[in-house]
C-alpha cells in the first residue's frame, strides 16, 4: 500500500519505520525543507537516536508529492498543526484514501477531537480512523512488543488500519468509540503532568497511584458524558496508555510534570523538555470541556491553576486531599 505519513517528529518516523517494516511504500512529509533533508542525509531523527531510517522511505517537504497515489495518509503532527495539515490535505487526496490519526491531543481553543476537526476539513464521507494507545515512539522504533486501538465510526476503516499496522511487535484492536479512544489518549496527558509534578515534589508512589486512579474516574465521567464509553477508558487508550505516560522516562508530560515540582516555572520547564508537551494544551481542553458539560474534574481543574494560573502545586494537592468527602463508586460523585 502507498502511504503517507505526515509529520517527521519521533512518533511519525517510528510510525513510517514501522510501515515500510510492513512492506509498504512509505512516504515520510516534513513541513520543513531543512528537516526533510537533514532526515535524508543522516536517515537518522534526533529524537529517536541510534535508529536507522530505511532507505526505502522517502522523505520529502513537497506536499503534492507526497500525496501522489497515497492510499492512506497517516496524521502525525503535534495536536496545534492537526487542522492546517488537514486543511493542506483537503481537495488532494484521492476519493477512497483513508486517513488515521495517530496525533494524541485536543485541538486549543476550540476543544475539539481530532476526528470532528478531520470531518470539517476533509468531508463526511471521507472514511477516518484514529490510533492510540501506550505507544512510545522510543519502544516502537526499537520493534519493543506494543499494543494500541484502531477507532473508526467506520468498521471497515478500523480493520483496514489494523491489517497495515499490525506485526509481531505492534498488536492493534478494533473499536468504533471514537471519542472514548480519543478522550482518553488527550487528557491522560494531564494527570501524567500532575504526576510528575508530585514526583518532583517529593511525594511517593502511593500519591501518584491517587492521581492516576481519580484521574481514570474524571477522564471517564468525561468520556460517558459526551457519548463514549466507559469500557474503553479502562482500555489501551485510556489505562494503558496512563499508565506509561504517568511512569516512564520518555514522558514527555511527566519530565515537565517534574521540572515544574522541583520549581522551574511552566514556561521553563516546557523549554527545558524541548518538545509538544500536550498535557498543556489539554489541561486547558479539560477545564473548558468540565465546564461545557457540568461534569466535575477536580484534579483536571486543579492541573490548569497551576499550569496557567500559576497556583503553587502543594497548595493545588492539599485542595484536592481536603475536598468534601465522597463515595468511590457512587455515580454522582468524582
Amino acid at each position: 500500500m502507498r502511504i503517507t505519513v505526515f509529520g517527521s517528529g519521533g512518533w511519525g518516523t517510528a510510525i513510517a519505520i514501522l510501515l515500510c517494516g510492513n512492506g509498504h511504500d512509505v512516504t515520510l512529509w516534513s513541513a520543513f525543507e531543512s528537516e526533510a533533508a537533514a532526515l535524508r542525509d543522516t536517515r537518522e531523527n534526533p529524537l529517536l537516536k541510534g535508529v536507522k531510517i530505511p532507505d526505502d522511505v522517502h522523505i520529502t517537504s513537497n506536499l503534492k508529492q507526497s500525496l501522489a497515489d497515497a492510499e492512506l495518509a497517516v496524521i502525525a503532527t503535534p495536536s496545534f498543526a492537526v487542522r492546517e495539515t488537514a486543511v493542506k490535505l483537503r481537495g488532494a487526496l484521492t476519493g477512497d484514501c483513508v486517513v488515521v490519526c495517530v496525533s494524541k491531543g485536543i485541538e486549543q481553543n476550540s476543544s475539539r477531537l481530532f476526528s470532528e476537526i478531520l470531518r470539517d476539513a476533509l468531508g463526511e464521507k471521507r472514511r477516518i480512523a484514529s490510533l492510540s494507545g501506550p505507544t512510545h515512539a522510543e519502544e516502537v522504533s526499537l520493534r519493543i512488543p506494543t499494543a494500541c486501538v484502531a477507532a473508526s465510526r467506520d468498521r471497515d476503516a478500523a480493520e483496514l488500519v489494523q491489517d497495515v499496522f499490525m506485526n509481531e511487535y505492534f498488536r492493534v484492536y478494533t473499536s468504533d468509540d471514537v471519542v472514548g479512544v480519543e478522550l482518553g489518549a488527550a487528557l491522560k496527558n494531564v494527570i501524567a503532568l500532575c504526576a510528575g509534578i508530585c514526583d518532583g515534589l517529593g511525594y511517593g508512589d502511593n500519591t501518584i497511584a491517587m492521581l492516576a486512579t481519580r484521574g481514570l474516574t474524571e477522564i471517564a465521567h468525561l468520556v460517558i458524558a459526551l457519548g463514549g464509553r466507559r469500557e474503553t477508558v479502562a482500555g489501551l487508550a485510556g489505562l494503558g496508555d496512563l499508565i506509561v505516560t504517568c511512569t516512564s522516562r520518555h514522558s514527555r508530560n511527566r519530565r515537565a510534570g517534574v521540572l515544574i515540582g522541583k520549581g522551574y516555572s511552566v514556561k521553563d520547564a516546557m523549554s527545558e523538555v524541548g518538545a509538544v508537551v500536550e498535557g498543556y494544551y489539554a489541561a486547558r481542553a479539560a477545564r473548558d470541556l468540565s465546564e461545557r458539560t457540568g461534569i466535575d474534574m477536580p484534579i483536571c481543574s486543579e492541573a490548569y491553576r497551576v499550569l496557567y494560573e500559576d497556583k503553587d502545586p502543594r497548595a493545588a494537592l492539599r485542595e484536592l486531599m481536603t475536598r468534601t468527602k465522597r463515595s468511590e463508586t457512587e455515580e454522582n460523585f468524582i
